[in-house]
């Protein structure tokens, strides 16, 4: 078919571009209908627009396409395709200048909205005027702010203010909760996962998507334990610590939301937060039904809010307190939960500005010790084969007790 040309679009160019790796490649095609696609073998996927997986790679074909706003939200749109549609009309729809390149079968750059000279300036900047009629890129941009800032790449002026008028708007309300933790854990997933929560909140967006998290800003604790002070830099420089120790979104997400309770003190009990950890807990819970947060990022987040200032206070526990602490966290059959909450609270420690950053956290290795001194404790056969069940509870806790004593040196 002479007339159908296939171009490389999207995320490959740009991260060839930037010397990177590309992770995936999509290509649109150009002059072709669904029937030619699936005569070529082709296999269709798209449910709203025709996407095709190639016979042989199984990487993404689409129809160049354009779009046209006609209601609210991420999914107002009605969507064209013809073999008319051109690939600069197909590009025209993207939402920054370094994801609107592509490539032809010869591998010659068309890059009609600049976003080579957009990457050399290490610039995140809108397509066009259309940018604001998506309120999910918003979110897409913050989150592409945090993959490059490593990078030196940073927000455009001039797209900053389309955000905040997105916000202004009130068009972030239309967004489904599922897109928003889709981009939300995404982003927790990069390399610099503060800087999508800055972006939000430079334009608005952190306030009414996150008000749990906004809450945050301005709020002082005691500065004998946090010599930041402020409750919303604590969280983000905990969290910068927490994507230097471990990838896990999970964890990542638990330490961003382990203090939200603090938001909800009174302002007359300031510094002091007494109860936050319980507070915290049962917002978070308010917090991930509404954004549909997925059971595993809940479950570990609402353990760290909970039991954080404990963990911290591992070496001035009593060994039945160190019990119960295992317990409260099912550290004994959920093991590799357990030390995720370890490295949550680790990064909770050492988030309070640069001194304490690189600080030791000897109550992980505590800790850790405690609970294997503990799960290694064995009755003797003959007096479980004699003994009734809250009997043999009883001897297994004291044991486990005496074991911690003698692990930790009590």
């Amino acid at each position: 078919m002479p007339h159908m040309k296939i171009f490389l679009v999207g995320g490959a160019v740009r991260d060839r571009l930037l010397g990177r790796q590309p992770h995936e490649h999509d290509y649109v095609v150009v002059g072709a209908t669904p029937d030619e696609m699936i005569a070529l073998g082709y296999r269709p996927v798209g449910k709203d627009f025709p996407v095709f997986l190639h016979p042989a790679t199984g990487e993404q074909y689409a129809l160049a396409r354009t779009e046209r706003k006609t209601g609210p939200g991420y999914y107002g749109f009605e969507t064209r395709f013809s073999p008319d549609v051109t690939l600069e009309d197909d590009l025209g729809r993207r939402d920054l200048t370094i994801n609107a390149m592509a490539r032809d079968e010869d591998g010659t750059l068309v890059d009609p909205h600049g976003g080579r000279g957009d990457i050399e300036a290490r610039m995140l900047r809108h397509v066009s005027a259309a940018f604001v009629e998506d309120p999910l890129r918003v979110l897409r941009v913050a989150r592409f702010a945090a993959r490059f800032a490593p990078l030196g790449f940073t927000v455009a002026p001039e797209t900053m203010a389309l955000m905040r008028s997105i916000v202004s708007s009130g068009e972030l309300s239309a967004l489904v909760p599922e897109r928003v933790w889709v981009e939300t854990e995404r982003a927790l997933g990069e390399d610099r996962p503060t800087v999508y929560f800055e972006v939000l909140r430079d334009c608005g967006a952190l306030a009414a998507l996150f008000p749990e998290i906004a809450a945050l800003d301005g709020v002082p604790q005691p500065p004998k334990w946090h010599p930041e002070i402020d409750t919303g830099l604590h969280t983000m420089q905990a969290l910068e610590v927490a994507a230097s120790l471990s990838p896990d979104t999970t964890v990542r997400f638990a330490v961003l939301v382990h203090d939200l309770g603090k938001g909800l003190t009174p302002r007359e009990q300031w510094p002091r937060h007494l109860g936050h950890e319980e507070a915290g807990a049962k917002l978070i819970e308010v917090a991930c039904a509404r954004l549909k947060v997925p059971n595993e990022h809940r479950d570990l987040a609402v353990l760290v809010a909970r039991h954080h200032a404990k963990v911290h206070r591992a070496a001035e526990l009593r060994p039945a307190t160190v019990l119960e602490l295992l317990e409260a966290t099912d550290a004994f059959r959920r093991a590799e939960r357990f030390d995720r909450l370890l490295l949550a609270c680790e990064a909770d420690a050492r988030g309070r500005g640069p001194e304490l950053r690189v600080a030791p956290y000897p109550q992980a290795r505590l800790l850790r010790r405690a609970r294997d001194a503990a799960a290694s404790v064995r009755l003797d056969p003959a007096f479980v084969a004699n003994s009734t069940g809250p009997v043999i509870a009883e001897r297994v806790r004291a044991n486990r007790v005496e074991a911690i004593r003698e692990a930790l040196g009590a």
